[in-house]
Order: structure tokens, then C-alpha cells, then sequence
């Protein structure tokens, strides 16, 4: 009698916890949107990819004319579906904030030095195609072809009245962070709803506090969030970490999130959290997690998909998710 007891309350407690997590039972709100990283871009292997690789000089067979964090290539990435575009910002040494990349110059222009240490005028008149080659230097197909000038974050976000963007912060810096605040309530008041800081949590914290409009989140963030769901989610619990950020979650390992999907996507949602599913997570050398890039895999998201999908191929993968 006492283990028929035991394992009825065990059998109740069973379904009870499934029920809970049933993504059967819960309804998402919203639509399907894409995260498109740098806009439309020139890609390349990430195999053996570390802090000081030229990845210009290692890109694969181009296959159409743009270049990642140029006013162009945004442009483009919105026409293909994305609702959201990833940017990557340095400052100026007089007080601008560009859009590029890499921490110099060196690896994609004909220039010379940290980025941060140029002034707007120096970084205007460099040839931003200039380092690009798939064919290990015998060509370089976007030299002197005239994709525009390194563009600064406020033209950015005066080009694209209704463009959604994520800002990443390419340092540790709280300087920066509180720079950054500055710039956007002074060169774009208003813009501040539509965008989303990404850094080190020293730039972010200042963000946070100089301008409580902007929404911003760490790197430790993200990794606190995913670790506090897997240990307190069966019950329902959303950690604080996950709270008004961008939940990133790799396609093939989503089945491990209590409630996946719907049941998680619920929960994020109405914690103020964004759901994207990306590609694979690299977790040997350096560790970074992929966009979802094959159009096949793409076709394999959730069915009725509420979340976002986060890309480095928007090409590829805007006209299968929004033909």
C-alpha cells in the first residue's frame, strides 16, 4: 500500500510537471521576425577564427555587391525581412560614433590603426572594401567600388526612420557606455524604443544608468539567464537575468528549455525578453554562437514560430521565412 502510495504521488507529480510545461497549452503572441548580423554581409568559414584574424581576407566567393555595416547593406537587409539589424559601433576622438567592426582598420580598409583613435574626417576618407578577398589576394573584388563612406550611428538612424537595431559596444569601456547614452538622447531623441544595447556589462551598466530609456544587456547576462531557467524553469520561474534581454538559443539544442517552445516563448515574453533561435554554438577556441544560416534548417523552426530568428545570411533566409 505504501508504494502504491509513493508511486501515485510520484505518477501526479510527473503530470503535473508536464502540464506545466506543455508548449501545447500556450499561446505566443506576435509575429515572426529576423535578427540580421552586420545586415547583408560578406561571409566567411569560422573555423580556426580568433581576436586576430582578417576574416576580410578570408571570405568566401562573393555572390552579391554588400558589405556588412554600410548604409546599403542595411537598407537591403530590411528589404529581405529582417526587422531587426545587428551594428557594431566605435567612437571617434571627436565625438562621433562610427559603424564598423573590427577594433583598427587595418584588416578591411587602406588605412592604418585603432579605430577609436581617428577622427570622423580620417575614417570618411578611407576605402572600406579595400582589404576583401576570397582568393587569397589575387583579387580584391570591392576596392575603390564605392559602397559609401563609414557611416555614423545617428545617419544610420535617421536612414532608417523605422529600422530596429542592436548595438554592440566593441569594448569594455564605461566611458564608452556613457558616451553612447549621450549620443543617441543627443543626435536622436526619440530612437531609443526601437534599439538595444549589447556589451561588456561595464559599458552597459553605464548605459543603463545615463539613459534608463535604452535598453541594454551583458554577455555574463545571457549565459546567468540560461543557466538560472534550466536549474528553476520546470516550475515556471523566469530569472531576473533574463529580463528585458535578447535570449539567444541555439536550434538543436532548444529541446533542453523547460516549456520549449511555446511554453518558453510565453514566459520570455512576459518577462520583456526577445527569443531568438540562431545556428550552432562554437564552445572549442573561441566561443560564439552562429546565425542560422541554411535555408533547410530554416524551414525546420517551430511551426507557427512566434520568436525571432537570428541570421548572418539574411539573403538566404529572409525570402524562406517571409517569401
Amino acid at each position: 500500500m505504501k508504494l502504491r502510495l509513493v508511486l501515485s504521488g510520484l505518477a501526479l507529480a510527473l503530470l503535473a510537471l508536464y502540464l506545466a510545461n506543455a508548449s501545447w497549452m500556450a499561446r505566443p503572441q506576435g509575429r515572426l521576425t529576423i535578427l540580421a548580423h552586420r545586415g547583408v554581409s560578406q561571409t566567411f568559414p569560422h573555423d580556426g577564427v580568433d581576436d586576430a584574424t582578417c576574416t576580410a581576407t578570408r571570405i568566401r566567393t562573393p555572390t552579391h555587391g554588400f558589405l556588412e555595416n554600410t548604409l546599403p547593406s542595411m537598407r537591403r537587409a530590411f528589404e529581405l525581412g529582417a526587422d531587426v539589424v545587428e551594428i557594431d559601433v566605435h567612437p571617434t576622438t571627436d565625438g562621433e560614433f562610427v559603424v564598423f567592426h573590427d577594433w583598427t582598420v587595418d584588416c578591411r580598409t587602406d588605412g592604418k590603426g585603432p579605430t577609436r583613435k581617428k577622427t570622423l574626417a580620417e575614417l570618411r576618407a578611407l576605402d572600406i572594401g579595400y582589404g576583401y578577398t576570397a582568393d587569397g589576394g589575387k583579387t580584391y573584388p570591392f576596392r575603390g567600388k564605392g559602397h559609401g563612406p563609414m557611416p555614423t550611428l545617428a545617419e544610420v538612424l535617421a536612414a532608417f526612420p523605422a529600422g530596429r537595431f542592436m548595438i554592440n559596444v566593441k569594448s569594455n569601456d564605461p566611458a564608452e557606455g556613457e558616451a553612447l547614452a549621450r549620443y543617441v538622447a543627443r543626435t536622436a531623441p526619440g530612437t531609443e524604443p526601437r534599439l538595444v544595447v549589447f556589451g561588456g556589462w561595464k559599458p552597459v551598466e553605464r548605459v543603463r544608468a545615463v539613459n534608463p530609456q535604452l535598453r541594454a544587456f551583458h554577455k555574463g547576462q545571457f549565459k546567468d539567464c540560461m543557466v538560472g531557467y534550466l536549474a528553476t524553469g520546470w516550475f515556471g520561474r523566469v530569472p531576473d537575468e533574463c529580463r528585458g534581454t535578447m535570449v539567444f538559443v541555439p536550434q538543436k539544442q532548444g529541446w533542453l528549455l523547460w516549456g520549449w517552445p511555446n511554453r518558453f516563448l510565453v514566459r520570455m515574453q512576459k518577462a520583456g525578453a526577445e527569443v531568438y533561435i540562431a545556428g550552432d554554438a562554437q564552445l572549442t577556441g573561441r566561443q560564439s554562437l552562429h546565425g542560422l544560416d541554411d535555408p533547410e534548417r530554416a524551414k525546420k523552426i517551430p511551426r507557427g514560430w512566434k520568436g525571432g530568428v537570428s541570421t548572418d545570411r539574411v539573403e538566404l533566409i529572409g525570402p524562406v521565412l517571409k517569401p
